[in-house]
């Protein structure tokens, strides 16, 4: 398919179009984070509940992000692209109106197969569209105003919620994706792969999604059931079974949905453990922020959601000649110091203890929300280019494929194993914290799987009860500061990955 220049009339309208449709998913998830307390309190939902909600979406599109890239190479990246939106509105509507907790994760479920076809479709469509020289700044481009947007959820949710209308969030959705059809319908032409077969990899699409299906529910079933119990051992077991029977038959496969060739290059291998490592620490640090904020703190959501206000202006500035940088001298260097500032910033806002609320927002949680947004400004444009630019453009769907996929398995990854490890850092705070006379009563130790929405139990004497609550909110607070130092490790982690596997790209040819 020939490409087309990023400043042309058909570049930007492929831009506004993957950059709309991004910009649904990213917001829907970073603005539920911020009114889960709402959206507790209203639907009378568990701490449990809470993540079902977050990771009913996450498992599905995990199980099926590499089979909506594949897909849209073969059938056409436009046509999947939309189906996909279509159905991830429908899901968004449904879940706006769900009247208890279960609908609500039923329709997660739904938004999910939407999100599996239209999130690797958006950056498949703009990498295969735009001119080869211009795809490290078009990527940037994508990367700073989806993240603006994307941190424009968190303020937009938190007014929402406490205007008691956290159900919003859902429906925003609903004009974006329309508009964003529109534009494709209309203005975007379609493209696919050179590979003239469109025939499906059945038993890959079959394998592949159940097998990543039973490694994320037996991740999310770790902080309920915990590690030792059949249920998980054995869907982590069968999970692993099926990846490593996908694995063969991709490689004997006439027609792989995931050509192994791509793991050849050491800077693709390389990007997708570093997107493992450092959206597994985001995801976790993030989540737990946004709890502490409200749940301990004393922050409104809407404040909560403001906090993250510098992020927003690091990415107008930075990301975008971030990918400039990356196309002129290469991403190993900002791949490197990216992710270790963002460890940075985690590691300081794991040292933030109890605060006097918003008010002393600029000398507790400022500088490592700065630290933070920096270093993921460095990283985000430079990440992708480097993973869109590693692979043929026959396999751009197939390669934002897996790289999407990395980082949602990252985020179930990060919610259950964080959120398991939450649990016992706050039950061992309780142990010590909680008065004598109440340490052994076990309706006050039971509300830990609540974590920062604990209360008193009913049981508890008036003069008990303030202490159980001091209890429950310094007990928070350590497990915050707990989790965001292991965000900080896999942040690190994420850039020794950087520095042991991206390659310096071969100097350019002088005049």
């Amino acid at each position: 398919m020939p490409t087309v220049k990023l400043g042309s009339p058909a570049g930007r309208w492929v831009m506004a179009s993957v950059i709309m449709a991004s910009a649904m998913a990213f917001i829907d998830s970073t603005a539920l984070n911020v009114v889960l307390p709402s959206l507790q309190r209203d639907l009378k939902a568990t701490g449990a509940d809470l993540f079902w909600i977050l990771n009913a979406y996450l498992l599905i599109l995990a199980a099926l992000i590499l089979v909506g890239g594949s897909l849209g190479d073969k059938l056409g990246r436009k046509k999947v692209f939309m189906a996909g939106i279509g159905i991830f509105i429908l899901g968004s509507a449904a879940c706006g109106f769900a009247p208890t907790v279960v609908y609500l994760i039923v329709f997660r479920i739904i938004q999910g197969m939407g999100g599996a076809l239209m999130i690797p479709g958006s950056l498949s469509l703009l990498s295969s569209s735009i001119d080869e020289k211009e795809r490290g700044k078009a990527i940037g481009t994508w990367s700073a105003i989806t993240t603006v947007v994307t941190i424009g959820g968190p303020i937009i949710g938190g007014a929402l919620a406490d205007a008691g209308l956290w159900r919003y969030i859902f429906f925003i959705n609903v004009p974006i994706g329309l508009a964003a059809l529109g534009i494709l319908r209309q203005k975007v032409k379609d493209s696919r792969s050179d590979d003239k077969n469109t025939a499906l990899d059945f038993p890959g699409v079959i394998t592949i999604a159940l097998g990543l299906a039973f490694l994320t529910f037996g991740f999310l079933r770790i902080p309920a059931l915990g590690f030792h119990n059949p249920q998980v051992y054995g869907s982590l077991a069968l999970g692993s079974l099926l990846l490593a029977a996908f694995l063969l038959i991709e490689k004997n496969s006439r027609h792989p949905m995931m050509p192994l060739q791509v793991f050849s290059d050491m800077s693709f291998s390389g990007a997708n453990l570093l997107t493992f490592f450092l959206y597994a620490g985001l995801g976790a640090g993030m989540l737990f922020l946004s709890l502490n904020m409200v749940q301990a703190q004393g922050y409104s959501q809407l404040e909560s959601g403001l906090t993250f206000l510098p992020f927003t202006v690091l990415m107008i500035t930075i990301a975008r000649p971030a990918g400039s940088l990356a196309d002129k001298f290469g991403p190993r260097l900002l791949l490197i110091f990216g992710p270790a500032i963002a460890g940075a910033g985690l590691l300081v806002l794991s040292f933030v203890k109890q605060t006097a609320g918003a008010r002393d927002y600029w000398t507790s949680f400022f500088p490592g929300v700065l630290l933070l947004g920096l270093g993921m400004s460095l990283t985000v444009a430079p990440l992708t280019t480097t993973v869109m630019t590693s692979v043929n453009d026959q396999f751009s769907g197939v390669a934002s494929g897996i790289n999407n996929a990395m980082t949602r398995i990252a985020n179930v990854f990060a919610n259950a194993i964080f959120g398991a490890l939450a649990v016992l850092f706050f039950s061992g705070a309780l142990q010590k914290t909680l008065p004598p006379d109440v340490k052994n009563n076990s309706a006050v130790l039971v509300q830990a799987a609540n974590l920062g929405n604990a209360k008193p139990p009913a049981s508890a004497s008036p003069n008990d009860k303030p202490r159980i609550e001091y209890a429950y909110r310094t007990g928070f607070i350590y497990a915050y500061q707990q989790i965001m130092r292991c965000a900080a490790a896999l942040a690190f982690t994420g850039a020794a990955m950087a520095l042991l596997f991206i390659r310096k790209p071969p100097a350019p040819p002088t005049k």
